[in-house]
């Protein structure tokens, strides 16, 4: 599937120093931890993934048509969000 990076995507990995292979490690070591089944286009998700020790949380949609996975935005998660999983949001 061919990688397509949204503008904010690109913006925030260069602030945060996220690299394109950073993400290609975190989606080849990861898993789906949220589900945005009513986004448009199409539906997203959050992906929790590694790159090395590296958390990373990226937000992707799948466009099947075109055989593309559009990156939406992509951070390290953040310890006072999350609990220790990484996976699971902290109740506000």
């Amino acid at each position: 599937m061919k990688l397509i990076y949204r503008q904010h995507a690109v913006r925030r990995m260069f602030e945060r120093r996220i690299s394109t292979a950073d993400v290609g490690a975190a989606l080849a070591s990861g898993r789906v931890i949220e589900d945005y089944p009513t986004d448009t286009p199409y539906p997203s998700c959050l992906w929790l993934g590694f790159a090395g020790n590296r958390p990373l949380h990226l937000v992707f949609a799948d466009n099947p048509d075109d055989g593309e996975r559009v990156i939406i935005t992509v951070y390290e998660p953040d310890p006072a969000l999350w609990l220790a999983d990484l996976a699971t949001r902290k109740n506000p």
